[in-house]
């Protein structure tokens, strides 16, 4: 029997409906302007400060050093950018990873044409970088190290407090960044421990609504804002503030971490029926780590003799719905750098999918998946060779 089974919640997550009631009710009843000084724009005003509250409560920091932005993009570019033009007196040089997502990798080869100098730290096979590599690199130009938390395309997880007591030994002013969009939900972070004095979050990621997100900025830390107008945010990203998707937000931070272990137990145990289920099959290479020392929610895989977007276009025929990659870079075709970087092999660097789970998923789903790829693999080989 045909079943619906939505594998890409690393591409975006169903809005939980505690999320959703929050979001139309500060559309159709809290609806002023928070700059306005009337009872509806304190109404809305108070809405925004819950959610901060909520937010700043998950990572046990304060609540005016989280920023509200449109997504996880904005809070990338506003982190380097911001962090990159307000200390450029000090030195011109930031490190980063070659698997960074674009949102990363994109503004860094715009802050080169600016005249920055970037370095790409290289990954080993499990997707991790060398530590004693990344403070070889740090210098004396060096203000800016921006590392992912969890990648998004194979699951692996950087060792983001080791990263950061290890940079901040080395040059205590360097600006630490880190894009914990596939993290935040599925880890307990705590940006004062770890040393992290920017983090990237998006909400629809947590079932949250989409064209919302924050960035978390440590007090202190010296980052120019990206847009000027009416001084929203304490200056810092002028415009009317998204009231409803911040309130979605702050409901969906609230839930992401009410039951965490619970919640968290839950997608690894998806994960290791799947990743069972996917090394018994012929031709199939799971990438990088599989256990706990890998990301709950992603398991990704290459299918030898079949190319990904066909095999994908195959699983939607059957209802399964998966991602040959990250869906954000989908609209500029090219081989993974992530896979790449960890050492996949020629033959499966177009034939690579991406499951990733969330707490809607279930072990009948995993079946299902299992039993459809047993039955379509064979056939594929057989069509592609011919």
């Amino acid at each position: 029997m045909k079943m619906e089974v939505y594998f890409d919640n690393s591409a975006t997550t169903k809005v939980l409906d505690g999320v959703r009631d929050v979001v139309v009710k500060a559309m159709m009843e809290d609806y002023g302007n928070p700059s306005s000084r009337h009872q509806k724009g304190v109404d809305a005003e108070n809405l925004l400060k819950a959610a901060r509250v909520e937010i700043a409560k998950t990572l046990k920091v304060q609540e005016k050093e989280i920023l509200f932005t449109s997504g996880g993009t904005e809070s990338n570019n506003m982190a380097l950018f911001g962090a990159a033009f307000a200390n450029k007196r000090a030195g011109n040089h930031i490190i980063t990873t070659s698997i960074e997502h674009a949102a990363v990798y994109n503004p860094m080869q715009v802050l080169e044409e600016a005249g920055f100098r970037v370095t790409y730290l290289p990954v080993d096979e499990n997707g991790h970088i060398r530590l004693d590599e990344l403070e070889a690199t740090i210098c004396e130009d060096t203000i800016l190290v921006s590392i992912m938390y969890v990648n998004n395309e194979i699951g692996a997880v950087e060792p983001i407090e080791e990263i950061g007591n290890r940079i901040k030994h080395k040059k205590p002013d360097v600006l630490f960044h880190v894009d914990a969009i596939q993290a935040y939900g599925k880890y307990l972070i705590r940006p004062k421990r770890m040393k992290i004095d920017m983090m990237s979050v998006s909400g629809h990621k947590i079932h949250g609504p989409k064209g919302i997100g924050f960035l978390y900025i440590r007090e202190g830390a010296k980052v120019k804002p990206l847009i000027y107008g009416g001084g929203q945010q304490r200056g810092m990203r002028s415009g009317t503030d998204n009231v409803p998707g911040a309130a979605g937000l702050g409901a969906a931070a609230k839930e992401a971490y009410t039951n965490f272990e619970e919640k968290i137990d839950y997608l690894y145990g998806l994960k290791e029926k799947m990743t069972e289920g996917l090394q018994k099959l012929d031709g199939v290479t799971v990438h990088g780590l599989t256990g706990r020392e890998s990301a709950p929610q992603i398991v990704s895989a290459g299918f030898r003799g079949v190319r990904s977007e066909v095999l994908l276009h195959a699983l939607e025929d059957k209802g399964i719905y998966v991602s040959s990659g990250s869906a954000c870079s989908s609209n500029h075709p090219g081989i993974s750098g992530a896979l790449k970087g960890i050492g996949v092999k020629n033959d499966l660097l177009d034939s690579t999918i991406r499951f990733s789970f969330s707490r809607f998923n279930t072990e009948e789903e995993v079946d299902y998946c299992l039993r459809t790829l047993e039955e379509l693999l064979p056939r594929l080989r057989r069509y592609q060779r011919g």
